[in-house]
């Protein structure tokens, strides 16, 4: 087999290479009127040398790197640059459904817990849209989904530093230089390729989010397209399609699953719902939002969580469930009333609710319907349903990091099942020659095996990225809380760690005579 070139080291690659430094902000309006910008009038600042490394790379523009970028915003002495694959913000698009809230109050926004001065709050996005006294008098805790989407796109479009259309391909340690190579492809408004280019950094932090996950036995169902079966993240983008069939299942007794059935549940005439939803835990259960169970989601549980045993954190995020994959009351609620609605006039809707059911294995019964073979957990019984479309509300699973970090992973050092370690200042394990000349690997929500359920939330974002921001830059640029809850995890105090400053290679002195 003839070898093919590699288009980021041959120079005879048909695409041409971009500076280092080069990024296509796509991210849309920069005008004064939107939001905070520097003064009218500030000259543009030169583009540094691409043979110099950069202090930070982050790579995806998710919530959490996007936190990140708007913490690092006011540290002018930190150079840091930020890509995303896709050409711009979009964060659950399928899921946007009308009236649909976040799980966690406003306050969990990009910046708030760490700096509530920033320029990048919530409460500033809402002064800058002429919309905060609206908002005040509509006593709103917990925003909806769209808003806070419309909030992350608003940072996006006026803050620097973020190259959308920018593909990551390829990351290694360069060990004569000791910095990291970060190799992309600028994408085009098509997302084909245009140009190639390299970046030098000292730091990676990898923000590549969650995707979608379908379990092995319904993965053909997904991938014959015949019948409408759906996972839950592109939801709205098929729901007209759904709304045609004459039934459908919600597999899925979470949060995704319920928002789904009850906004399909709305909308599907009185008599003729024809809606099925199962879900494997034992109820359709509330999520624990209970005062001092909310603790769970502090910095003081993460660090006792991480201080355990590998074993123990795996059973304990196991039966955690409740904290953070259950549903929200007032959606509970509401399903209730517009089921109890449904029966005024007598009757009862054409809806089943199915609890503590295993969904075995699906298959289509010629075009037009799927079977699917489902098992009580606690009865023991089988039993086969009939539908015409389906939507797997299934969650989401860390998408994995091997395929990215390949070029480093004669480095990084793993757990018992091969996962990669990660320390209590979310920096890859890594190689003592990679770590000691300065250069780490830190990762946002792919830590959940050791940092636990508060990975994924919102409501540590800020918290997070401050500490990851204190550790790249050697000191405590951003004071955090040396305590966050009122629970007391363990026997035994886990102190947070303040990372040392970075000082300068000593010379050792000769000795006299010598």
């Amino acid at each position: 087999m003839t070898p093919q070139p590699n288009p980021h080291t041959d120079p005879h690659a048909v695409l041409r290479h971009t500076d280092a430094h080069a990024g296509l902000h796509t991210g849309g309006s920069t005008s004064s009127q939107a939001g905070p910008h520097p003064a009218p009038g500030t000259p543009p600042q030169p583009d540094p040398d691409p043979d110099t490394a950069r202090d930070l790379v982050g790579i995806g523009i998710g919530p959490f790197n996007l936190s990140l970028a708007a913490l690092a915003h006011p540290l002018a002495e930190l150079d840091a640059v930020f890509y995303e694959q896709r050409t711009a913000f979009a964060w659950h698009p399928g899921l946007l459904i009308d009236g649909a809230r976040i799980q966690v109050p406003f306050l969990a926004d990009l910046v708030t817990l760490a700096d509530p001065a920033s320029p990048w709050s919530f409460l500033n996005y809402l002064k800058a849209r002429d919309r905060l006294f609206p908002f005040y008098f509509a006593e709103r805790f917990h925003i909806q989904r769209a808003e806070y989407d419309a909030y992350c796109r608003w940072v996006c479009e006026n803050l620097p530093g973020l190259s959308f259309g920018h593909q990551v391909d390829a990351v290694r340690f360069n060990p004569e230089r000791d910095v990291f190579e970060v190799d992309f492809t600028q994408l085009g408004p098509d997302g084909e390729a245009e140009a190639l280019g390299r970046t030098y950094t000292r730091n990676i932090v990898l923000g590549i989010g969650t995707e979608p996950y379908v379990p092995d036995p319904l993965r053909p169902l997904v991938e014959a397209p015949a019948v409408p079966v759906i996972h839950a993240a592109d939801y709205l983008d098929h729901r007209d399609s759904l709304l045609a069939a004459e039934h459908v299942t919600v597999i899925g007794s979470g949060q995704s699953g319920a928002e789904v059935f009850l906004d399909l549940l709305r909308r599907r005439p009185a008599g003729r719902e024809g809606l099925h939803w199962l879900g494997r835990t034992e109820a359709f259960a509330p999520m624990e939002y209970s005062k001092l169970g909310l603790e769970h989601f502090t910095p003081d549980y993460t660090r006792y969580f991480h201080a355990l045993a590998e074993p123990v954190r795996d059973k304990l995020v196991a039966s955690q469930w409740q904290l953070h994959k259950g549903i929200d009351a007032d959606t509970l609620a509401a399903i209730h009333d517009e089921l109890y609605r449904r029966t005024l006039h007598g009757g009862w809707p054409e809806v089943v609710l199915t609890p503590g059911v295993r969904v075995r294995t699906g298959g289509r019964i010629a075009t037009t319907k799927v079977e699917l073979h489902l098992e009580h957990v606690h009865q023991n019984t089988r039993s086969r349903l009939t539908t015409d479309a389906v939507v797997l509300a299934t969650g989401y699973r860390e998408r994995p990091l091997d395929c990215l970090l390949a070029g480093l992973d004669p480095y990084l050092r793993r757990d018992s099942q091969e996962r990669p370690r990660i320390d209590d200042q979310y920096r890859l394990v890594m190689d003592p020659h990679v770590t000691g000349s300065g250069c780490n690997v830190y990762v946002q929500n792919a830590g959940g095996h050791t940092h636990g359920i508060g990975t994924p939330d919102l409501g540590l974002a800020a918290w997070r990225s401050a500490d990851i921001l204190n550790s790249v830059t050697g000191k405590e640029t951003y004071t955090l809380p040396t305590r966050t809850a009122f629970t007391t995890f363990g026997l035994q105090q886990q102190e947070p760690q303040i990372p040392r400053a970075r000082q300068p290679k000593a010379l050792t002195p000769l000795l006299d005579g010598i």
